[in-house]
């Protein structure tokens, strides 16, 4: 077989296969190049989802005659010195997205260098470039890209709709426009709604630049980062558990000011927001890390999305600890929109009842903003009001558990002589402390549908989740008492047997030392069969089968894939879950006010460990308006 060299033209349209996909990255091109180049002003236009046209002007530096005749030749590049790869400290730096994009569109260049009396224009056509002629132009660049694969029709038949192509062009210009407050962007066409971001001004220019293109709800909702770790630096603002999205396209990454996708950081990011948020649920970050440009490989991938950190674990820790320690300092905060939501949840309710023939459903339980849910359960299973108290039930021994959990007003008079149906805990019977209104969750006064804490605050009222908060709240005992490995357990006087599949019960004896951690005990009893012999005193009187069942479950999907700190958290999320005050538990005036302080001084508590929110404010204004009062 004889071996020849490739010819230039084809030699391009292969290389252009690689760095040109489809017009939005013919558009990240352009753009990054009128980044680097110095512009104040970049403006995009397209058509036909930048199939027909696109088309990027700038006010950037220009380039005098000799370098525009350089630029559209493939590896010529104004952007490293030295030919350090090493060091890269630009946006471009290959020389292959002009000649890549000539090669297979009709690309036209006019360009003017502020030293130059007047710009310059050059066209290349299917890769057959035109000459070189003089042009009326005012200081930067246009370059204008027509009938994207012309030359290499077979890859049309590859493009998506019209609407999808403008849709991924709009992402890539907000992904540069996040990254560069200092620069105004405008982007309009024919196929588009005509869209800008002025030039952020002011102190903060990046949280300026984040509202303009997230919102101001995102800022409303986000935590600030700012962390450093042996010369990485990681900054910018990671959202709310409870203020989350169906996908992960609110999800910005920018590495010395490059837009990547990199799989270390997402997946540091789904471990920071592991056991605050539902497995199908994203946070909404925006997050840049900076460090010297010879710690990171930018050159592993033509598209340049792709990174590589020298220490890609230094960076990874640096992500969830910054995140984490930021959660945690977030307290009890939820999400500003979690009110908004239920605002219009009740307009839209009462619209409905206004209907001719329409009847309202009953109340679900569903959970409505984590995207998962929940069943309410009928019964009110026992729960020990101590359960507020861990330190307390960590103290007592196996065989006084019972006694030593008990308050001794409740050992006195009983459980049933201070429960009232909680349909009778009207407000009047709680008076109200004008000092506790002035805390952030308020004042309890009253229980509903055995479910929900109404609570009174100064202006406004707060609604919480029972179930959803005691549940955050004895899952953060249990890890904080995981941290210092002083679980404290109740043996059981019956050993409580759980029948399993087989594969389930061998698995779970299998994980017996790593249960025994959290202070669950436990072991085979014959095949199929799980024996319970402790259980985490903290938990009190708990449901264990539904609890052993689902550790089961959980053990069948991560049991090789996360190290032993993550399955301890899986464990003790879920043992934390059946271990909660239920939805239908009747509770004290005192025991929901003691809630809702054990909640404003625990971290992460505006949220279970599912994502739900655990509380809601309605502002007295707000439900004004609902009657017309404003």
């Amino acid at each position: 077989m004889k071996v020849r060299q490739l010819g230039e033209q084809v030699i391009n349209q292969i290389a252009a296969g690689e760095v040109i996909e489809r017009p939005a990255s013919v558009i990240k091109e352009l753009v990054e190049n009128a980044v680097d180049a110095g512009a104040k002003q970049v403006e995009i236009v397209t058509a036909a989802g930048g199939k027909t046209l696109m088309r990027v002007a700038d006010d950037g530096e220009g380039m005098r005659q000799e370098d525009l005749q350089l630029a559209i030749r493939r590896h010529c590049t104004s952007k490293i010195s030295d030919d350090d790869l090493f060091d890269i400290r630009t946006l471009g730096f290959r020389g292959e997205a002009l000649p890549s994009i000539g090669s297979v569109a009709r690309l036209a260049i006019q360009t003017r260098h502020k030293d130059e009396d007047h710009a310059w224009a050059i066209a290349v056509e299917g890769g057959r470039e035109q000459p070189l002629v003089p042009a009326a132009r005012t200081k930067g660049t246009q370059v204008e890209v027509r009938d994207l694969f012309f030359a290499t029709p077979a890859r049309l038949k590859f493009l998506k709709s019209d609407r999808a192509e403008a849709a991924a062009i709009t992402e890539i210009v907000k992904r540069i426009a996040l990254a560069y407050p200092e620069i105004g962007f405008s982007l309009g066409g024919a196929d588009r709604q005509s869209q800008s971001w002025p030039a952020a001004r002011g102190s903060e220019p990046h949280l300026a630049r984040i509202a303009q293109i997230l919102g101001q709800d995102f800022v409303d909702n986000a935590m600030e980062i700012d962390a450093a770790r042996e010369g990485v630096r990681l900054t910018g603002f990671a959202g709310l558990p409870t203020h989350h999205r169906g996908n992960a396209q609110n999800q910005f990454f920018f590495v010395n000011g490059r837009p990547v996708k990199d799989k270390l950081l997402l997946s540091g990011l789904r471990g920071a927001y592991a056991d605050v948020l539902a497995r199908d649920r994203h946070p909404v970050v925006v997050l840049f890390i900076d460090l010297d440009p010879t710690l990171v490989d930018v050159n592993v991938h033509p598209a340049k999305a792709d990174v590589r950190f020298r220490d890609s674990q230094l960076v990874r820790g640096l992500l969830v600890g910054a995140i984490k320690h930021a959660l945690v300092q977030s307290g009890h905060r939820s999400s500003t929109s979690n009110a908004a939501v239920a605002l219009d949840a009740i307009r839209a309710q009462s619209a409905g009842f206004s209907q001719p023939g329409h009847t309202p459903s009953s109340p679900t339980g569903s959970g409505g903003y984590g995207g998962g849910s929940y069943t309410r359960t009928s019964a009110a299973p026992h729960w020990a009001p101590e359960a507020f108290r861990p330190l307390q039930m960590e103290e007592a021994h196996a065989t006084g558990f019972a006694e030593a959990a008990q308050p001794a007003f409740e050992r006195q008079n009983g459980f049933a002589d201070f429960a009232r149906p909680s349909a009778d805990a009207r407000a009047n019977d709680v008076p109200v402390e004008t000092e506790k209104t002035r805390l952030p969750l308020g004042a309890a006064r009253a229980q509903v549908h055995e479910t929900y804490i109404i609570a009174q605050t100064e202006d406004g009222v707060v609604i919480v989740d029972q179930h959803a908060a005691h549940e955050r709240l004895v899952y953060e005992r249990l890890k904080e008492a995981l941290a210092k490995k002083d679980v404290a357990r109740q043996m059981l006087l019956i050993p409580e047997i759980v029948e399993l599949p087989e594969e389930d019960a061998i698995r779970l004896a299998d994980r017996a030392e790593d249960l025994e951690k959290v202070g669950l005990s436990l072991e085979a009893f014959g095949p199929g069969a799980i024996a319970v012999r402790e259980t985490p005193a903290i938990l009190g009187d708990m449901d264990i089968q539904g609890m052993v069942r689902n550790l089961a479950d959980e053990l069948a999907e991560w049991d090789t894939a996360e190290g032993l700190k993550e399955k301890l958290d899986h464990v003790a999320a879920t043992m934390a879950c059946h271990g909660s005050v239920r939805a239908g538990r009747r509770m004290r005036p005192e025991e929901m006010d003691a809630l809702l302080r054990d909640m404003e001084a625990t971290p992460l508590s505006g949220q279970c460990n599912h994502g739900r929110p655990t509380w809601v404010e309605l502002k007295l204004g707000d439900i004004e308006k609902l009657f017309g009062r404003k």
